[in-house]
């Protein structure tokens, strides 16, 4: 679930300086005010998302180290739900893409599924070489992605 702390800060500032511009005599015009309160929030929420990344006690979901793995041999007719399933049962999914051509979006036959370390070295023990809708998967750590020279 993701942390309401930007909004609140932001209410908190707009209420404060509402209260500043009513009870005290300050003579600005109306888009310098807002710009002096939109300032003022952003140094609040930057302020806020730097205190609670640095907090011992502020770990995250996503505060642990993953793997990629690499699944090849795949069927053309799986789909990331099917692939996610599967992998599931070994432990937590963060992520899968399977590979489409890019001229006829059919699949490729391969794919990326993301898992927490612990649960990526299950997957693979569990899953190479096994039949997964007439095939024999192909499960391995991914090889690190490397840049293409014709990339653009």
């Amino acid at each position: 679930m993701k942390s309401n702390t930007p909004v609140l800060l932001s209410v908190a500032v707009a209420l404060i300086g509402a209260a500043a511009i009513t009870l005290l005599p300050i003579n600005l015009n109306g888009a310098a005010l807002f710009a002096i309160g939109s300032v003022i929030s952003g140094f609040a929420i930057q302020i806020a998302h730097i205190s609670k990344g640095t907090s011992a006690s502020s770990a995250t979901e996503g505060d642990f180290a993953t793997t990629t793995l690499y699944v090849g041999n795949l069927p053309y007719r799986a789909n990331e739900m099917a692939i996610r399933t599967l992998f599931s049962e070994q432990g937590k999914v963060i992520s899968v893409r399977l590979m489409k051509d890019k001229h006829t979006g059919k699949r490729r036959g391969f794919g990326f599924v993301e898992m927490p370390e612990q649960d990526a070295a299950r997957a693979i023990e569990a899953l190479n070489e096994q039949e997964f809708q007439e095939r024999s998967l192909k499960v391995r750590e991914a090889n690190e992605r490397t840049p293409r020279e014709d990339a653009r």
